[in-house]
């Protein structure tokens, strides 16, 4: 993977005094390797991690699922802090399937020096199925934060992956939009290197505040899912998801590029109710692709 910093960035790289970028505590790593077994069960059967970045025994508490083995990533360092370095890199072999979580919400602290990066690579054989669904990533005020996610998937496997992300910290004085920059992106390829699409966001509100009408407007919060999947699959799936915009919350969709799936944008009052909707459209794709539907969800979480 490329190290290189985006432009967007380059007024960030002081490095923090107490401890320099990416070093030992904050380069955290996690490498998952889930495979099939020939009675239909999935196993990860591969697991590297890193501090501060913990990765929980693989569960299989999913009733509707429970050949689907349910993991969720930690972190033991609390909020993400200047000069924090993450890399996820989540692989499916054929046939195999995965529920991939956070165990809680994603804090990006105050920064004063320098940024937080997530670099992410997901690898999906033929007729695999991922569900990656982390909870909210709260950015603090003067925070800086990167999300890289790069994409390699068959034709005939199956991703969801979504990322919600809120105005600051809610309850916290004035924190409405006040982080200094969150950069967005995602790229997807085939296994034979045929790029699918590209798609980055950057977000500035001390330049443009997302809080203007004709961008997020009265609502606190956004969601990003792209469901990659083959084309029949996303025919059917498309059909089943409402656009609306209500008082409450408001949803697109759209096609990808080189009938690769699609992608949905969510804005709402509020995470709880971006976490609902979430949920639903990835119910919708478990529903088409597996015949089940997602549990409903732990009251706790």
């Amino acid at each position: 993977m490329s190290r290189t910093t985006p432009i967007e960035l380059t007024p960030y790289l002081r490095q923090p005094p107490a401890m320099a970028a990416g070093a030992a505590g904050k380069r955290g790593e996690v490498v998952m390797h889930f495979e099939a077994t020939p009675e239909g069960r999935s196993l990860l059967r591969h697991l590297y991690r890193r501090t501060p970045l913990i990765v929980q025994q693989a569960l299989y508490f999913d009733e509707e699922l429970p050949e689907l083995p349910c993991v969720y990533i930690l972190s033991s360092g609390g909020p993400n802090v200047d000069g924090d370095r993450y890399r996820q890199e989540i692989r499916l072999g054929k046939g195999a399937m995965a529920h991939i979580s956070t165990g809680a919400a994603t804090k990006i602290a105050p920064m004063n020096y320098n940024y937080s990066e997530l670099v992410q690579e997901f690898v999906l054989d033929d007729g695999a199925y991922l569900e990656y669904l982390p909870e909210q990533t709260i950015p603090c005020r003067s925070a800086r934060y990167r999300s890289d996610c790069r994409i390699t998937i068959s034709p005939s496997a199956t991703l969801f992956y979504s990322e919600i992300y809120t105005s600051g910290r809610r309850h916290h004085n004035g924190e409405h939009f006040d982080y200094d920059l969150l950069s967005l992106s995602t790229s997807a390829e085939r296994p034979d290197s045929t790029q699918l699409f590209s798609e980055k966001m950057v977000i500035v509100p001390s330049e443009t505040s997302p809080a203007q009408r004709w961008i997020m407007a009265e609502y606190d919060t956004f969601a990003t899912v792209f469901i990659l999947t083959p084309p029949s699959s996303a025919e059917a799936i498309y059909r089943q998801i409402e656009s609306h915009r209500r008082e409450l919350s408001a949803v697109g969709v759209t096609h990808l590029p080189m009938e690769s799936g699609l992608m949905c944008r969510v804005l709402t009052k509020g995470s709880d109710r971006a976490k609902k909707i979430v949920r639903e459209l990835c119910s919708i794709v478990r529903r088409e692709i597996k015949g089940r539907p997602l549990p409903a969800e732990f009251p706790w979480r």
